[in-house]
């Protein structure tokens, strides 16, 4: 058996010329049908490359045997469709002065920053630099840190759900997601947007991660100081429902959804 493994690995050393952490990386984690893909395509890749206008010299062995099967990209779930949309309507709002409270850096704020100037307040820190977005390290929770009507638009978009948990580094506060809310609606001007994401189904906390709102309750919430002037949500399978009419039959089983997503853009009264 010694002798068989020996040969092996001498041999593909042989064809490819490269290290023996590279043969033991082949020998297991490629099948025996992508390693004879493998040896045959390098075989050609390097019979091409004798005749090449640039060498390039090969480095280590990097089978990518199953990308071929994938989609090009993932385009669906909560945070795709939400920093796309959102982004968007931000976007044709064009508002004076947008703020935006511990949405994702690299979707929603990367989108917005393309076409605008964009102010992120989150309670850890941000420690790169990225134009067009202006930092500051900010607890929501705490309204002694924030100015009264200072913006025509704010978002937060899957953040409040977080709030007073504990998962990042926030001090730990059963209605902390009360709390940002109605700071968040401090910090508004009247007539101002507010781009509202939170996770929607069945209502609950799965502590230390995140809460579950009811699609009844966020009615309750978010009606007493705005008005909705759109509502989409994305199901449980990552499919978007932009702008859809709120209905009884979708208030009573929750979208359909468990672990979706409920979108809102609200004015303030």
């Amino acid at each position: 058996m010694k002798n068989v493994l020996k040969k092996t690995v001498i041999g593909i050393q042989c064809w490819t010329g490269i290290d023996i952490r590279d043969v033991i990386k082949v020998l297991t984690f490629v099948s025996p049908r992508h390693y004879q893909k493998l040896k045959k395509d390098l075989k050609e890749f390097k019979k091409q490359g004798k005749n090449a206008k640039v060498v390039f010299p090969l480095g280590r062995l990097y089978p990518c045997y199953h990308d071929n099967k994938e989609n090009a990209g993932i385009a669906s779930g909560a945070y795709f469709w939400q920093d796309l949309y959102a982004a968007r309507r931000i976007f044709l709002n064009n508002p004076k002065r947008h703020i935006d409270v511990g949405s994702l850096i690299p979707g929603f704020v990367a989108h917005v920053s393309c076409f605008r100037q964009i102010e992120v307040l989150d309670i850890r820190p941000l420690n790169t630099k990225i134009p067009n977005v202006i930092f500051q390290k900010c607890d929501i929770m705490d309204k002694k840190t924030l100015e009264a009507e200072c913006t025509d638009s704010i978002s937060s978009l899957h953040a409040l759900e977080h709030f007073g948990l504990g998962r990042y580094g926030d001090p730990i506060c059963y209605d902390g997601y009360l709390k940002g809310f109605e700071n968040i609606t401090y910090m508004l001007k009247h007539g101002g947007k507010f781009y509202f994401s939170v996770p929607l189904g069945n209502q609950r906390i799965n502590f230390h991660a995140h809460r579950v709102f009811s699609l009844s309750y966020l009615l309750e919430m978010v009606t007493k100081d705005f008005t909705i002037d759109s509502f989409s949500f994305v199901n449980d399978e990552g499919r978007f429902f932009p702008e859809v009419e709120i209905t009884p039959d979708l208030l009573e089983n929750n979208c359909s959804c468990n672990n979706g997503c409920a979108i809102f853009e609200l004015s303030k009264k």
